[in-house]
């Protein structure tokens, strides 16, 4: 799953200024930071249920992604 992720996933979503990192998978489900613009997109949803279309349609496997936003220090306070 991670090298999918990293070699599928991550350059569309650095296309757009985005960034993610896998983090783990635990049975059908799979944690992934998001960073960069991802971190302040107002339709993330919609990106995270993307990639569990993907990830089903190119690997068979029905998973369930949790995304963590970690927005830059600067935007934190």
């Amino acid at each position: 799953m991670e090298k999918y992720i990293n070699e599928y996933i991550r350059p569309r979503i650095q296309g757009d200024g985005g960034e993610i990192t896998f983090l783990s998978r635990e049975g059908s489900e799979v944690t992934v930071l998001f960073q960069g613009e991802c971190s302040k997109c107002l339709i993330l949803d919609r990106c995270v249920a993307w990639i569990e279309q993907r990830i089903e349609a190119d690997l068979g496997e029905k998973v369930t992604v949790k995304g963590i936003r970690k927005k830059p220090y600067f935007q934190d306070r």
